[in-house]
Parts: structure tokens; sequence; C-alpha cells
């Protein structure tokens, strides 16, 4: 389950990891938690600045996957996360100083999304270089426990500070501020020589088009990369719904708002915990089932009636979303080739966390407008809606059927494609080396 932790770069890093976080969580439930003080409970705005800290992976995602494959990830990560220790420290000062308003948050926000789109994919391809590709897809899942781990500490650590300071979300915001300086130093401090980098590509015009030529051309990944869309649209907007289920459903305050935060933290963490046993590439059909389960999941939380039965299914829920994240990352980054993976996983990212500038302030208006529990019913509804359309095209590509071949009794049984895909050279050439041994031979 940890054979990952056994490479030294790996585990420093992780280590620092978990402690920066938890800050970052802590940072979103202060903020989310604030704007909800300034806008007087605004379901719209609180989708706004969920987009704002999302939207720039729309134009930024690509440009930080063409970095990861020219230059080198650590580096560009030791600028981006001193960047946004101090994005963090400047809310923090306005908070305390009580000069923060609306906009402020929302600069910030914006500002923090910037530089995250960048660091992204530069972050997940960066994992390949710690561990290789043999340990890859259980470095994924430690990551994703890792991430889930401090989302169990984070939100209700943040709920209690912000508790005890009678509503102050500044300390949330200076600690995640000082967490940053962990993952800085284990960067800093890592063994270069015990990298496995892979092969820079050179600058030249056109590599952002390569990219999404690459990925169009494998109809596996554009499988992967439609359901994190759709997922992550409609479906992982959790810190909206929660935050309005605890406040306006159930009329409750901060500390509630972090234990339901923290209900979703441990299914996560109990789902990427389950996902370190893969040692190898998920299925596509186990891609769509984990999302249909996700979409049921959140779906069947819409319609729990009170607080305690609604934190009960949290924790399910939370753990089918992240048996689907987790399989969909290690999917795609297993399916690519290594001088394409920044601009690959850049793509990735664009796909599932770029419709959230979207989809935030929908499922915020839905919340606002038609009741908290909508926004969960129907962004679950559209995620198993796309699960079964995409199970039904893949039960479309193996379709079975006979083809007859132009010599008499000559025949082959087909299971894919209504186009078969040219077959790759080697196969040609098996394929032409035995129909001159045995011309006359049938064929099945």
């Amino acid at each position: 389950m940890f054979r990952a932790l056994r490479v030294r770069n790996y585990r420093r890093y992780a280590s620092a990891n978990l402690l920066s976080l938890t800050g970052t969580w802590m940072q979103r439930i202060g903020q989310d938690w604030l704007v909800l003080q300034l806008s007087d409970d605004n379901g719209v705005a609180l989708g706004l600045i969920t987009a704002l800290q999302f939207g720039p992976s729309l134009l930024l995602s690509m440009y930080g996957g063409v970095l990861a494959d020219r230059y080198s990830k650590r580096r560009i990560l030791l600028a981006s996360q001193a960047a946004m220790g101090l994005l963090s420290l400047v809310l923090g000062i306005l908070v305390v100083t009580d000069a923060v308003q609306l906009w402020h948050v929302f600069v910030l926000a914006g500002a923090l999304g910037s530089v995250s789109a960048v660091d992204a994919p530069v972050r997940q391809a960066f994992v390949s270089e710690m561990v290789g590709p043999a340990l890859l897809t259980n470095a994924v899942s430690l990551n994703s426990t890792i991430f889930n781990g401090a989302r169990l500490i984070g939100p209700a650590l943040a709920g209690l500070l912000i508790g005890a300071a009678s509503g102050d979300t500044a300390p949330a915001f200076f600690l995640n501020a000082a967490s940053f300086a962990f993952t800085i130093y284990a960067l800093a401090g890592m063994r270069t020589d015990e990298l496995q980098p892979s092969p820079p590509v050179a600058r030249g015009k056109g590599q952002l088009r390569a990219g999404l030529a690459y990925t169009w051309a494998h109809p596996d990944l554009v499988l992967a990369m439609g359901l994190a869309f759709v997922v992550g649209t409609f479906g992982f907007n959790y810190q909206v719904t929660i935050a309005l289920m605890a406040r306006e459903t159930f009329d409750l305050g901060a500390e509630a708002f972090g234990l339901l935060s923290t209900a979703f933290a441990v299914g996560s963490l109990s789902g990427a915990l389950l996902s370190t046993r893969r040692s190898v590439r998920p299925r596509q059909r186990f891609l769509v089932g984990s999302a249909v389960l996700f979409g049921t999941m959140t779906v069947v939380a819409g319609l729990m009636p009170s607080y305690l039965t609604f934190a009960l299914l949290l924790v399910p829920t939370g753990a089918a979303a992240l048996v689907f994240s987790v399989a969909n990352n290690s999917f795609v980054q297993l399916g690519v080739e290594p001088q394409m993976r920044g601009r690959v996983m850049a793509l990735y990212f664009m796909c599932f966390m770029g419709g959230t500038p979207v989809g935030a302030p929908l499922v915020g208006w839905i919340s606002e407008h038609l009741g908290a529990p909508w926004g969960l019913i129907l962004g679950g509804g559209v995620c198993v809606v796309a699960g079964l359309g995409a199970a039904a095209l893949l039960a479309r590509r193996r379709s079975v059927r006979v083809e007859l071949g132009r010599r008499p009794l000559q025949a082959r049984l087909v299971i894919g494609p209504q186009r078969p895909a040219v077959p790759p050279p080697q196969v040609r050439a098996v394929a032409e080396k035995a129909a001159e041994q045995a011309p006359g031979q049938q064929s099945v």
C-alpha cells in the first residue's frame, strides 16, 4: 500500500505535502466562510469565488503543461509554491486589519487560481520523475490519500479556529501561508541525481496543438477526459453545496460546516486508500462504473432529511468520488508517452477543473433558488446520465460482427469499432508473413 514511500525524494515531498495541503484546506474553508460573511449568505457569490479559483485553468493549464515538458519541474514548483504562500499571507493581513472587502477576496482567489493552474500539471507530471513508471499508480493513489488526509484535518481545524476566534478567518490564512514553507524545503533538499526526468522538449511552435492532436488520436484518453469534464463541472462542487447545506438547510455554524467537510474527507480518504492497492492501469468500464456510482450517491445525499443522515452519507459519497478521481488520473498518466505527459495532464486538469467556472455558480444559483439539496440532486443526475452515455458508447465500440474477405472461405470475427483501426506495423508484418507461408488456408 505504501511502497512508493521507499523512494527518498517522494517520501520527503509527500510528508511536506501533507502539511501544505492541510493549510490549503484551511484556506478554502476560511475563504468560503469569509465570502458568506461579506455577501450575506449569497450562494451565487460563493459559486463565483470557486469559479475564480478554478477558472484560470481554462487559459493557463496548457501553458503549465508546456513548461513542464520543457523546463525543470522542480524549479517551477519552487516558484509556484512561494507565490501561493504569498497570496495567502496577503489575504490574512487584509482580514486581520479589517480592511478586507469582497472584491479583495475575488481578486486574490483569481490570482491563486492562476498560479494553481500552472502548478497543477507540473506537480502531477513531477510524480513520475520521483518514483518512475513502476510505482506511478501507487504514488498517484498515495497523493490522493495525502490530499484527503489533509481534507480530513484541515476543514475541522479551520472550523474550530474560526469558531474560537468568533468568526475571524485570519488564522486559517496565516497558517496556510506558513505551510508552503515545508514543501519549498522538501523540493530544495531533493537529491536531483535520483530523479528520472523525461527528455526536455525543445522550444518550438505548435506544441500546444501537438498535445491536443495527441490526445484526440487516442479515444481512450478522450473518453476519460469527457467523464472528467462532466463530473468535475456538475459533481465536484461540494465546497459550495456543503456550505449551503450547513448554513441554509440545517441553519448551523462554521463548526458544523467543518465537520461536514471532514465527513466527506473520511470517505475520500477511504477511497484513496482502497486505490493504493491497484498496480495496473484501470479499465475504461471501471471509470464509467465509478462515475455512475458517484453520481448516484450524490443524488441520494441530496435527499437526506437531517444533518446526521446527510453527514453519514457524505462518507460513502466521498469514497466514490476519490475512487473515480484516482482511477481517471492513473488511467491518463499511464496511457501517455513521457514527453507528452505534461501537456496531456494539463489538458486533463482543464477538463476536470475547467468546467468549475460554469458549474459552481450554476449549482450555487440552483441551491439559492430551489434549495441547497437540489444542487446535489441535479448535479449528481447529470453525472449518472453522462456515465450511462459513456457505457453505451463503449458497448457500441465493442460490437461483435463477422466480416467476409475477398477470398472464398475467408472470414474474421471482429470485436471493436465498426471501422477497425489499422493494426500496428509489427502485427501487419507477422500477418503478411503468415499469409505468404500458407496462402491456401482458411482465415478466421
